[in-house]
């Protein structure tokens, strides 16, 4: 069993790197591995933990997502008088097309190849999970990744200019950062700056992005939670590391949000690569 210094340990690195562009996935897999800790996070820790961090970043974009629901439940009615000649009304597209129901469809529209992916290949990504190798090697995608998107990208569009096209490429590189190793945030901030927002647009797009699909997969965990034990013995840990995960998460997107405003995301890329490589490394020297 994990002891309260290592949960504090993993729930800082769960909160620090769910949404630095650094693979929260890939540092849970090769963390204790590479200090050799006699137990792995558990089911309750991997839950509680996905949960603070949901949790930190509905506090943080609270009141984007108040708005944006607003938006999308006067929207509804509104769409469906338009649809029809009989109870059309002269004010219904003005309800239904603004750009916040615009960007909520989008931001739907980009969670679906996540949710898709994790559903029809669960135990495949769950294989990959017990094996750092795999997310040591996927931390190096993710530093190429984050490279070329600076390199790369032309940085001229804000959110209000995104199409379905946009949301959906965003969204399939979500999607494939369930590798371990491949960074979320890295992924979709630089797919973001792929088709041309802004780097501040395209990591305030992966923010909001990361909502759905965080309390999508905790409530998804939450079924297998009875394959946990007794939490009651796991009381400490689970409290520790939920708290560690919270406040650091919560810190990590004010931050981050403000560097990505005026510094290129190369520092994130030379770190990646350089945890990769370490660990791929140990991984020859160990034979695993």
């Amino acid at each position: 069993m994990m002891t309260i210094l290592q949960a504090i340990l993993l729930g800082v690195l769960q909160g620090a790197t769910e949404f630095l562009p650094v693979s929260s996935s890939g540092h849970l897999v090769l963390v204790p591995w590479l200090f050799g800790w006699s137990s792995n996070p558990s089911l309750a820790f991997d839950v509680i933990v996905h949960w603070a961090t949901a949790l930190a970043v509905i506090a943080y974009f609270w009141r984007d997502w108040v708005t944006l629901l607003r938006a999308g439940l006067r929207a509804v009615p509104a769409l469906v008088h338009a649809l029809s000649p009989k109870t059309r009304r002269p004010n219904d597209r003005d309800l239904w097309d603004t750009p916040e129901t615009r960007l909520l469809a989008l931001l739907v529209l980009a969670t679906v190849p996540a949710a898709v992916a994790g559903a029809l290949f669960e135990d495949f990504f769950e294989r990959m999970f017990a094996r750092p190798a795999a997310a040591a090697a996927f931390l190096l995608v993710t530093a190429a990744i984050l490279a070329l998107s600076e390199w790369l990208g032309r940085r001229q569009r804000d959110m209000r200019s995104l199409t379905w096209k946009d949301a959906l490429f965003v969204g399939i590189a979500q999607a494939l950062a369930i590798f371990p190793g491949l960074s979320r945030s890295g992924a979709t901030i630089s797919a973001g700056m792929a088709r041309g927002l802004r780097r501040g647009e395209a990591a305030r797009f992966s923010f909001l992005l990361s909502t759905p699909i965080i309390i999508g997969a905790g409530v998804f965990s939450l079924l297998d939670l009875s394959e946990a034990g007794a939490l009651a013995s796991q009381a400490g840990v689970l409290i520790a590391g939920f708290l560690a995960a919270a406040v650091v998460g919560l810190l990590v997107i004010h931050l981050l949000l403000r560097f990505v405003q005026r510094r290129p995301l190369y520092v994130f890329a030379v770190y990646c690569a350089a945890m990769g490589l370490a660990a791929l490394i140990v991984a020859l020297v160990r034979g695993g």
